[in-house]
């Protein structure tokens, strides 16, 4: 017998039966083989129960404790900006685009629909790849990827650290591939991703580089966000443009490697460049409508304080994902920061420099001493960032003092775009005193909807607010309520005639005071109250005003929604009082809106993150005046447009509908107002220097026509080219209650194109 038979014989006896020992032997393996396995899913239950530290909960993968940015949302559904301490919102899968699924399966786990949330697979080719030296890719899943994105390792493990930690991630990885759909984790895997440039999730990823919301992209942009995801400061395309085109292109190469685009698209695609024309970083200082943000940001940072979550914890503005829906029009906005844009930028600030030049105490009027300026540029230096965190470190005054006159680097504000420099924080000072600002506030008549906001020239540079926080005097635009008071006592109508003559008080200190009108026309004359509004006639002013009193003129006032406190003197009637623009807009609406006062509102409403409304807003409505005297009031307020102060929106703007309107100029050309309405539609605009020493020498571009009325017609020219918005053209809607009259009155002859506004 062949010595393999004598094999056979000693091994396998007894009709092909293992001997004694070796069925001892086979045994011990499947024993050990048993207990392996035994030991591998005993530490897999224990490491899932936390006995190797923490594991999240299902109700942590429920409720993944990330920051939610609260977003800001326009009446028209597009966001206006975030809140965030990571700018992080989250979406839907039905609300995210195909071709950035398909980009991302293709590219980080293509056989995402068919594995348990480990692809067994792709482990054996990075272990083989390990072992040979030749890398082929991770072998991480998407849930893999999720799971560690929603639980992050933390830095500078251990090498045991971080295999327990990649175990803990597969169990993480099965527990939700258990909990939730394929759809729900993809969705999950891409509001966790970082994709650079303060983009936290791909919705405002979207926003960020493209301006668009997810279901809105295209192949070659999913692709590119796609890539960024790799590595967001590698492939950037801000940043790095090459790298992030080859990334991108390497995504396409993918999607038609696995047939989610033909060859024929990518090669069509690949050839497209990064459009980066809409990008735009989202944080609290850029973007649109960044003042009505702040403003909106106090409001809602008390909001949340006194409202609290199931858990007992008051709101986060910052981390707990709110949707803040708001009155304004994302279009109309836009129109109302091109109209401050375009009409400082391109006519009044030129202007402002031009007259400035030369001027020795430039930007500042001459009748201020250089002991007074030096004091304003010191106080401006204590209120500054620079100067109070020099203070709080513990540096003294005349190191300050020092470092602020020592020239660095620094951007600095300019209408043609950032400059960047080398200047001393005070020059900076100096310089930042010579732009005039603005404030514009648009609001809806009959339901008090703020539809447009513009706080100032550029949040980034000049914070404060010259809507709602600013008051400053209101000239000739707080004559309509002394008028209003004329109106609704039933003595006067538009066509009733008053004396054109100087009229005196005796104020309480016992001396004289007799207002002045800027010019002669018609002195002495009888004459219509509309022609005197129209005109802005002092003398008739205080004819009105010696006819009632400070206190019946203040009380109208207020009940047209004026909060700011004003003196009970004569001189009111000229425009002293200092009140917002946010006050002045809304009191003007009554007449707008049938002599009912509503409240100018901002939000309409605040959802949590899920979408529950936990609080919707409705303005408060108050009959402030008769609707026949709001009428009056309207019609009085045409005479300002059709041949009075406010003319040149006729002949130099072109604008034939009706609009009522009132025009202001504060003392020395300090202020410019102009309020104009329309019936669906009240705008108030401001402009002025920072300080009222920060102003025009003459009234020919000082006053409130030339100052502030042209924003008014650039914004609405936009306004009615736009047909979507429905604005309409018509005239306003006269009460049944006010028989036919004619409104026009006997007027005068004179060339009113020529009309310089008076100083009140």
């Amino acid at each position: 017998m062949s010595s393999k038979g004598n094999f056979f014989k000693k091994y396998f006896t007894n009709q092909g039966q293992y001997p004694k020992e070796m069925n001892f032997y086979i045994k011990r393996m499947w024993q050990i083989y048993a207990g392996l396995l035994a030991v591998i899913l005993l530490f897999f239950i224990l490491l899932s129960v936390g006995v190797f530290g923490e594991m999240p909960s299902f109700e942590d993968l429920e409720n993944p404790k990330s920051n939610l940015a609260s977003q800001v949302i326009s009446a028209d559904g597009k966001v206006l900006g975030t809140y965030y301490i990571q700018n992080r919102s989250n979406t839907h899968f039905n609300e995210l685009s195909p071709f950035l699924i398909q980009a991302l399966i293709a590219t980080e786990d293509a056989r995402f629909e068919k594995h348990a949330g480990i692809d067994y697979k792709a482990l054996l080719r990075v272990s083989a790849g390990v072992l040979t030296g030749r890398y082929a890719g991770g072998g991480s899943t998407i849930t893999q990827q999720l799971a560690k994105n929603l639980f992050p390792r933390g830095q500078n493990l251990s090498t045991p650290a971080f295999i327990l930690r990649k175990f803990k991630e597969w169990v993480t990885a099965v527990k939700l591939e258990r909990n939730y759909t394929k759809e729900e984790i993809l969705a999950m895997y891409l509001n966790t991703v970082d994709f650079g440039s303060n983009a936290f999730g791909v919705k405002s990823a979207a926003n960020t580089f493209f301006s668009k919301e997810p279901r809105e992209l295209n192949a070659e942009e999913s692709a590119l966000l796609i890539a960024i995801v790799n590595a967001p400061t590698r492939y950037s395309p801000i940043r790095n443009p090459e790298n992030a085109l080859k990334r991108r292109n390497l995504v396409l190469a993918q999607m038609a490697k696995h047939d989610y685009l033909t060859q024929h698209q990518v090669d069509s695609i690949s050839q497209l460049p990064i459009d980066m024309s809409k990008y735009r970083m989202m944080d609290h200082t850029s973007g649109l409508a960044t003042y009505f943000r702040e403003i909106l940001r106090e409001e809602l940072t008390d909001w949340c304080s006194k409202h609290y979550k199931s858990d007992g914890t008051p709101y986060n503005l910052y981390k707990d994902g709110l949707r803040i829906y708001t009155t304004i029009n994302y279009h109309m906005q836009e129109y109302a920061e091109y109209a401050v844009k375009k009409h400082l930028s391109e006519e009044l600030q030129p202007a402002f420099f031009r007259q400035m030049k030369g001027q020795k105490n430039a930007p500042f009027s001459n009748d201020l001493t250089k002991q007074e300026i030096d004091k304003i540029y010191e106080d401006a230096m204590k209120r500054s960032d620079r100067y109070i965190r020099m203070r709080q470190a513990g540096i003294s005054k005349d190191s300050i003092l020092k470092a602020f006159q020592t020239k660095i680097p620094m951007k600095v504000f300019s209408w043609k775009g950032d400059i960047d420099t080398m200047m001393s924080p005070m020059d900076s000072i100096r310089y930042s005193f010579s732009f005039l600002h603005a404030g514009l506030m648009s609001m809806e008549t009959h339901t008090g909807f703020v539809r447009a906001y513009v706080g100032g020239i550029d949040y980034r540079y000049f914070k404060y607010d010259h809507v709602k926080m600013s008051k400053r005097q209101v000239g000739s635009t707080f004559k309509p309520f002394l008028y209003t008071l004329a109106m609704q006592e039933g003595e006067f109508n538009p066509c009733s005639m008053v004396p054109n003559v100087p009229v005196t008080f005796e104020l309480y200190d016992g001396s004289l005071w007799t207002p002045q009108n800027s010019d002669d026309a018609r002195e002495g004359q009888m004459v219509p109250l509309k022609w005197a509004l129209a005109n802005s006639v002092n003398y008739i002013s205080a004819f009105l005003m010696k006819r009632y009193s400070p206190e019946a003129v203040i009380k109208i006032a207020q009940k047209m929604g004026i909060a700011s406190e004003i003196p009970a003197v004569p001189s009111i009637c000229l425009g002293t009082p200092e009140i917002s623009l946010y006050e002045m807009t809304g009191a003007f609406n009554t007449f707008a809106n049938e002599g009912v006062w509503v409240e100018p509102i901002m939000l309409t409403r605040i959802e949590d993150k899920n979408g529950n409304v936990l609080e919707s807003f409705v303005p408060r409505k108050e009959e402030a005046i008769s609707q026949e005297t709001a009428y009056l009031m309207v019609e009085l307020m045409k005479g300002v447009v059709q041949s009075g102060t406010g003319v040149r929106l006729r002949y130099k703007y072109g604008f034939d509908n009706p609009i009522a309107g009132k025009t202001g100029t504060t003392q020395n050309q300090s202020d410019g107002w102009f309020i104009g309405l329309v019936p669906q539609l009240t705008t108030g605009v401001w402009v002025g220097g920072e300080l009222r020493s920060i102003r025009f020498r003459s009234i020919t571009m000082g006053q409130g026509a030339s100052m502030a009325l042209p924003i008014w017609a650039h914004y609405m020219k936009r306004i009615y080219a736009n047909p979507s918005l429905g604005i309409r053209k018509d005239d306003f809607e006269r009460p049944s209650s006010v028989p036919p009259f004619d409104f026009n009155c006997a007027t005068t002859d004179e060339d009113t194109s020529l009309y310089q506004e008076d100083e009140f």
